[in-house]
């Protein structure tokens, strides 16, 4: 059940018209980084983790709830940029001096058309669900792969690409109370990116993601594919931040392949796993995960929630800096 409220989570307002940002600030409105993508992958997301995560569920719809409510934001923002384009305020841009000195009703909206001819064919002066270029949103820029270690990733993903766009929107406008409504719309992006790193931090083990752990014999593979100016770091020497493995650095990949018949003959080195640790992990793991979604999950006469009943769970609060 959702309950819209007119307010918006923030004041968002604008200082004057402004049809060109308008047409790049629609990246954030339909866009593949944008506000509505991000409510509906959080949104689409949350339906797997219902009864083997309910808590993860509660943070993935109320996330993707105040997604929503962002995009509106963005909306009204490009809304208001577009005043005088709006065929409510044409009569009143015509009768006061909105625009500036010399700068008509008729040249506004001239530019506000050049700009994104869309704004007028096709939605009469308010902004259209595509991106910045007119491309029209789509359900592709979605993703749920139905296991939370990966999803929670995808997500982590998704709001730092959703923060570098608002960092570099705020390059192309001067209007203070603009950059006021995206300097919050970014930081929110830093608070759902720690909110998602923190949901993934409570499920254990979360790496590698998925269940099948892989072949102890190329986890630690580093394949040198390129002559001449190597560099080295801790992605290709020292031990492996995930397995805490050695890294093998490969100096020549196709002299190893043609060694090894193609790599079918290679053997484990600097890794403790062998391949038949790795199989009784696998089956430890998948029985785990599997345990988890069967027992959450009634198989008849299902019900989503219970009316009445309250919250699901009780949350547990603890003082702020206390570690579990």
């Amino acid at each position: 059940m959702f309950y819209h409220s007119k307010e918006l989570q923030y004041n968002a307002r604008v200082s004057r018209p402004d049809p060109r940002f308008a047409r790049l600030l629609l990246e954030q409105f339909g866009g593949g980084n944008g506000e509505l993508k991000a409510a509906m992958q959080y949104f689409v997301q949350a339906f797997a983790c219902h009864n083997p995560y309910p808590d993860k569920y509660d943070m993935l719809m109320d996330i993707a709830t105040e997604e929503l409510g962002h995009l509106e934001i963005v909306g009204a923002t490009i809304q208001m940029l577009l005043s005088g384009v709006n065929g409510d305020l044409k009569n009143v841009a015509e009768e006061n001096d909105i625009f500036g000195d010399g700068f008509s009703k008729d040249d506004f909206i001239h530019s506000a058309f050049a700009v994104n001819p869309q704004f007028g064919v096709l939605t009469g002066g308010g902004p259209a669900l595509t991106d910045s270029n007119g491309m029209p949103w789509q359900g592709t820029y979605v993703n749920a792969n139905g296991d939370l270690t990966v999803d929670l990733r995808s997500n982590i993903a998704a709001e730092s690409r959703a923060k570098i766009v608002y960092e570099y929107l705020m390059e192309f406008t001067d209007d203070k109370y603009v950059l006021a409504t995206l300097n919050f719309l970014m930081a929110r992006e830093i608070a759902h990116f720690q909110q998602f790193e923190a949901a993934l931090g409570t499920i254990a083990p979360n790496f590698p993601p998925g269940v099948r752990q892989g072949d102890p014999r190329y986890c630690n593979l580093y394949s040198n594919h390129s002559a001449g100016g190597d560099a080295y770091g801790p992605w290709n020497e020292g031990r492996s931040a995930g397995l805490d493995e050695e890294w093998r650095y490969v100096d020549d990949p196709h002299e190893q392949a043609m060694s090894t018949d193609g790599l079918t003959a290679l053997k484990p080195e600097g890794t403790e796993r062998t391949e038949a640790s790795v199989r009784n992990a696998d089956k430890k793991l998948g029985k785990e995960r599997s345990g988890e979604v069967r027992r959450a999950t009634e198989s008849q006469n299902q019900q989503w929630c219970e009316y009445g009943a309250g919250k699901a769970a009780t949350r547990k609060r603890e003082p702020v800096g206390q570690s579990r």
